[in-house]
């Protein structure tokens, strides 16, 4: 008998014993949750910390009332912007904005918005928009324009007046087309003419009024610049459907040169 003949039993191979990874993933998304969370709540908080910052500077700088709504947003990431010393966009907002005669709802965009004040910030733009009775308030600042009786009707700025012939007075209307002036000034220049409810041309109604027709043939400039710090450029001037809508460059200088905050002048 063999030494196998004897053996009451064959050996028999153990089970490789499983190891549970379930309790291990269980544990890794808890970390990355906890993490996530500390990350998201430090970015809440730097976020803030920004914006409410940007908003006290800005109602100060230009001398809005403290109650004053402004909206600031920042896109992307706050803290990586941070780390490497510049915003890289910084949009401000707010409604009714008023800068002497001049008010309507602003909006305006800087670049490349550096976190230390030493340095200049990248350009930027700003747009205005004024209704019916902000443009009004505005025209009341020019010498002999019918501001009380300005509209808007797009792509113009609509006016009427009265122009006398022979002792009756004829009512006229006129269409102004806005645009931005070489010299930091809002332009209108009379795009079409009624008479009586009848359609006009310039040499028209030149011809049937004479030297009267020149208070509604000529173009009316409306200073800007000197409501507006001296870093904004005035570039372009529409109607967009009740609005005037004014469009200026930003030189990004304005954040560490006083003299580009003060008011402008038109030429």
């Amino acid at each position: 008998m063999t030494d196998a003949d004897t053996l009451p039993f064959e050996p028999t191979e153990q089970p490789k014993r499983r190891r549970r990874l379930w309790p291990w993933m269980v544990t890794l998304v808890i970390v990355l949750v906890l993490v996530g969370s500390a990350a998201f709540g430090a970015e809440w908080l730097a976020r803030g910390a920004v914006t409410g910052g940007i908003r006290t500077l800005v109602v100060s700088q230009a001398g809005l009332p403290a109650d004053q709504p402004v909206d600031v947003e920042v896109p992307g990431l706050v803290i990586p912007q941070l780390i490497s010393g510049t915003l890289d966009e910084v949009t401000i907002a707010s409604e009714d904005v008023t800068f002497g005669e001049l008010s309507g709802d602003v909006r305006v965009t800087i670049t490349d918005m550096p976190i230390r004040a030493d340095a200049a910030a990248g350009p930027g733009t700003a747009t205005v928009r004024l209704d019916q009775t902000q443009l009004r308030a505005l025209l009341s600042t020019v010498d002999g324009f019918p501001a009380d009786a300005a509209g808007i009707a797009a792509p113009d700025v609509t006016v009427s007046t009265e122009l006398s012939l022979f002792g009756v007075g004829i009512p006229v209307g006129i269409a102004l087309l806005p645009a931005a002036g070489s010299a930091g000034d809002l332009t209108l220049t009379p795009s079409s003419f009624s008479a009586g409810g009848v359609e006009l041309t310039a040499d028209a109604l030149r011809q049937q009024f004479g030297g009267l027709a020149d208070t509604v043939l000529r173009t009316w400039d409306v200073c800007i610049a000197q409501y507006l710090p001296s870093a904004l450029t005035l570039t372009s001037v529409s109607v967009d459907g009740a609005e005037v809508v004014a469009d200026f460059d930003i030189d990004g200088a304005v954040v560490v040169d006083p003299l580009l905050r003060q008011n402008g002048t038109c030429g």
